[in-house]
């Protein structure tokens, strides 16, 4: 997983895989969902993400 934040922008993009994208899927204003060919999430692009409150994002380690 990797994550970009582009600030002159306010835009999150949460990359989950390598995979090529088929399908955007928008679901609402600020935030889409691209998905590969078997339907698996690949990409996740948040639009302000940090007015909306979604940046910086906070991680958490469980105990295993």
């Amino acid at each position: 997983m990797k994550t970009i934040y582009y600030p002159d922008d306010d835009i999150l993009v949460i990359t989950l895989s390598d995979k090529p994208v088929i399908r955007e899927v928008s679901q609402s204003w600020n935030v889409n969902f691209s998905y590969d060919v078997d339907g698996n999430a690949v990409e996740v692009v948040i639009l302000d993400a940090k007015a909306q409150g979604m940046f910086p994002v906070v991680t958490e380690r469980c105990a295993a």
